[in-house]
């Protein structure tokens, strides 16, 4: 059974002669253990899909499932709905999004706070995941102290600690320069390769997109075409371009 499943899914914003269509009846599948990556330019549709899978914004039409449960299937989310997104999707953002005035290992084990968990276990929890990011060494330092590559690093163990079912990965190199953009995509797929954590990367750039087994797409909210990458995970040339 995939981990992500989405079918016919549409996002239409406004109505009549204004109407945007975001999204145009997307189909696709993710299985567990893939990175697939989701290409287009700005504006094609690429943040409005992230925002439905991850149960931010409510689609017009069509189906997501996550490890075999239908979400929004009966409109707006309920409290066991949000209970499962917390639990089963780690989100990576462009802008880190770290609180400024809690430490990296504090930031980290925030989900899992406000989950209830022991503090036991979240301190285990944490120290499993920045190890994994390679950034033990900053847990007790505040995202100000932390430069912007580091900054990620947090942001991706955050996303890991919940041990989710899939990561959704938001342009996560958008505001990194090109060597940072490479050492995270660099990151994310050794994790990816490690611990067989689902990802699903957001980007523009095809470079980066050559890190995953399978590229997705999306052009003007509609899902052109997919393409496998064998050689996927070995750092790709600066001049690769992916078919149009």
């Amino acid at each position: 059974m995939p981990v992500l499943e989405v079918e016919n899914l549409s996002k239409t914003f406004g109505e009549g002669e204004l109407a945007v269509h975001a999204l145009r009846e997307a189909s696709f599948s993710v299985e567990a253990g893939e990175l697939v990556a989701l290409l287009g330019p700005s504006g094609s549709g690429k943040s409005t899909l992230l925002l439905c899978i991850s149960l931010i914004q409510e689609p017009s039409s069509g189906r997501i499932a996550i490890s075999g449960r239908d979400v929004w299937r009966d409109g707006p989310l309920g409290l066991d709905d949000r209970r499962f997104r917390r639990e089963n999707i780690g989100f990576i953002f462009q802008g880190h999004n770290l609180i400024p005035f809690l430490t990296a290992e504090e930031n980290v084990g925030m989900p899992l706070v406000l989950d209830g968990v022991k503090q036991g276990e979240v301190d285990a929890r944490v120290k499993d995941a920045l190890a994994l990011v390679n950034m033990s060494h900053r847990a007790a330092h505040h995202p100000t102290h932390l430069s912007g590559g580091e900054q990620q690093r947090v942001a991706i163990a955050r996303a890991l600690v919940i041990r989710p079912a899939i990561v959704l990965a938001d342009e996560p190199t958008g505001n990194l320069d090109r060597a940072g953009g490479r050492a995270v995509m660099d990151l994310v797929h050794e994790i990816n390769e490690q611990t067989g954590v689902t990802v699903l990367l957001v980007t523009h750039d095809p470079v980066f997109a050559a890190y995953a087994g399978k590229v997705l797409r999306l052009v003007d909210g509609a899902l052109q075409q997919a393409m496998e990458l064998p050689d996927a995970g070995a750092p790709p040339d600066e001049d690769l371009t992916l078919a149009q």
